[in-house]
């Protein structure tokens, strides 16, 4: 059992739900990145998913995007966000996911990449481009270094095949609330609430819902149904509205505190 499993074992028996904040790793620097990992620590964030920047993100809407050619241009990598990693690892022990592409991967190499995800702290991996029946031996190598990858079910995504993902899924499942691209959205869908029952009724693995969940009102909407809420794209852009203050972490840090509200 992994710092994944951990969290969600603790949440469970404490009757709380989780909290998941995701950030681009080298958005604006690694070192802004390390700090704010470690002040949402102290915010009770449960899980934090670091974004790898990548030049494709098909998944990601325009705020992600943004932040991760911000990255790319300031020569963000794979091995240093992994060296980052590593350096949060010795000061905190909240649980890590990183979020990247397969290509990433790909040019790193499988085993070489999971072998020292494991050795720099990392817990999970989410790669929403790649099924898993595509990938079935980067499962095998995750499953060798105790590294969960964490799978996708999506508005579209049939009982049968439920099934079949909540079979092979580690550390919690990500319910993509929506068709489309990450982004803050106005409200959520009319029919999560039936769509999570769902996959509730089909699995035991934790289900957190991600993609357009943008304030605490949503937020507590989200929870109140599910394992725990996935934010992203709210995060970044509080992120990039504090750019030119001395007081990005702080102000980014006080945002997920309000958005958590007193619930976790």
């Amino acid at each position: 059992m992994n710092r994944i499993e951990k969290r969600f074992s603790y949440l469970k028996k404490n009757k709380n739900k989780a909290f998941i904040a995701f950030i681009t790793a080298g958005y604006p620097s690694l070192s802004v990145t390390e700090r704010l990992v470690l002040e949402f620590d102290k915010r009770g964030v449960d899980v934090v998913e670091l974004g790898v920047p990548f030049s494709d993100p098909m998944a990601d809407g325009a705020v992600i995007q943004e932040a991760s050619q911000a990255a790319l241009k300031k020569k963000v990598s794979l091995k240093a966000i992994l060296r980052s990693a590593a350096r949060l690892r010795k000061k905190t022990d909240i649980p890590l996911c990183l979020m990247t592409y397969y290509n990433p991967v790909f040019c790193f190499g499988e085993d070489k990449f999971f072998k020292e995800a494991a050795s720099c702290g990392v817990d999970g991996v989410i790669i929403p481009d790649l099924p898993p029946e595509e990938g079935r031996n980067l499962l095998k190598l995750a499953e060798k270094y105790s590294i969960d990858v964490i799978s996708f079910i999506s508005p579209t995504t049939s009982r049968e095949r439920i099934k079949y993902i909540a079979s092979i899924a580690k550390g919690f499942i990500y319910y993509v609330s929506l068709t489309g691209v990450t982004g803050a959205r106005r409200a959520l869908p009319a029919d999560l609430i039936n769509k999570l029952k769902i996959i509730k009724s089909l699995t035991k693995k934790p289900v957190c819902v991600g993609f357009g969940v943008s304030n605490a009102a949503q937020v507590a909407q989200v929870q109140a149904v599910a394992d725990g809420v996935i934010v992203g794209s709210a995060i970044v852009k509080k992120i990039k509205e504090n750019l030119k203050n001395g007081k990005l972490v702080k102000r980014t840090g006080g945002f997920v505190s309000l958005l958590k509200g007193s619930r976790v």
